[in-house]
């Protein structure tokens, strides 16, 4: 009894201080960090890594044959930062996978992946999430309450039928690719999505015939594609997206606005839609109550001094809130968001 713990007892203890030891010099000495890459291979397995894992800040490991990687390597990959694994025959992600809490890129692209394991959640430096064609008929219903620091979501080519409503609360999200999908709905909570720049949600083709208002309240919106699916009715609130600059709407059965204005160009459409909103029809001079307003600038807090509408209200002393009054601020105010599990007021 004593001379087995004598014998594996040193063993033991020297890879505790040699473990220690490295760590202590890894968060020091930033040269003694490594990137190993073993992409191209042909591996069926990963061999022993002949570095210490805890000093290991890149790990590519794609276009192999791998079906799974070992639990015990990844919960030691504590300093990962990018992990690819893409273009293997992963069928799952090791539940491991939570432990990287520095991991800021993971790319799991071209597998048979059905499903994200839940603990993907506790990877909270995540910034971006590559996780096209896969076999994904879902993603984690909370996912987007965790990873708040995710600026680009890559889901294409999938299976998924919706995405979560968590997803709205991805603050910091520019990119959202969830195109060749069998998408039905967007998600509510679009308009608390401030930062996104791109959005491709195009060829759900026979899944996808509507697209929710508040797809017009995203704010910093540069790309829409909505192409090949079956939307009839382009939402209002879309000439209000003053930053778009690129919207592909061909291979759509789009009866408002009409081919004829789409052929046009983008900024007939946003015209178009513009005047919709304000109750106008396209091509007409009437103009709405909001046109007035507008007319005589009090969306902008300024007054027109002894200025009179043909209606007879006095403006001179009118002076609004600003910006209270632009559909670009309605979600701020909306109850869903107010109320919401996660507000976007709480950060």
């Amino acid at each position: 009894m004593h001379g087995l713990s004598y014998l594996f007892f040193p063993v033991n203890l020297h890879e505790i201080k040699m473990e220690m030891k490295v760590e202590r010099k890894g968060s020091i000495e930033e040269e003694k960090k490594e990137k190993v890459d073993l992409s191209g291979m042909s591996l069926d397995t990963l061999p022993n890594l002949s570095t210490n894992v805890l000093l290991i800040t890149e790990l590519d490991i794609s276009n192999n044959n791998l079906e799974s990687i070992p639990e015990s390597l990844t919960a030691r990959l504590l300093n990962v930062e990018k992990l690819d694994v893409h273009s293997n025959q992963l069928k799952s992600l090791p539940n491991s996978i939570g432990c990287l809490s520095k991991l800021k890129v993971l790319n799991v692209s071209g597998n048979l992946i059905e499903s994200l394991p839940k603990s993907i959640e506790n990877c909270r430096a995540l910034e971006e999430l590559n996780v096209n064609f896969n076999k994904l008929t879902r993603l984690p219903d909370t996912i987007g309450f965790e990873l708040t620091h995710l600026q680009k979501l890559s889901v294409n080519s999938n299976k998924l039928a919706y995405l979560p409503y968590s997803i709205s609360h991805m603050t910091t999200l520019r990119i959202l690719d969830a195109r060749l999908n069998c998408l039905r709905v967007l998600p509510d909570g679009l308009e608390n999505l401030i930062n996104l720049q791109i959005l491709n949600v195009s060829q759900n083709f026979q899944y996808l015939n509507t697209l929710p208002y508040s797809i017009g309240l995203l704010i910093s919106l540069i790309e829409l594609d909505i192409s090949y699916n079956k939307i009839t009715i382009l939402p209002d609130s879309i000439g209000c997206l003053k930053n778009l600059r690129k919207l592909s709407v061909e291979g759509n059965p789009l009866v408002c606005p009409s081919m004829e204005v789409v052929g046009q160009g983008l900024d007939a459409i946003k015209e178009y839609l513009s005047e919709r909103m304000k109750g106008n029809e396209p091509g007409t001079k009437r103009r709405s109550w909001i046109g007035k307003l507008v007319r005589y600038r009090t969306f902008n807090g300024q007054t027109v001094n002894g200025a009179h509408d043909q209606d007879g209200f006095l403006l001179s002393d009118y002076r609004s809130i600003d910006g209270l009054a632009s559909p670009r601020f309605m979600g701020l105010f909306s109850p869903r968001r107010l109320f919401s599990p996660k507000s976007y007021f709480a950060r």
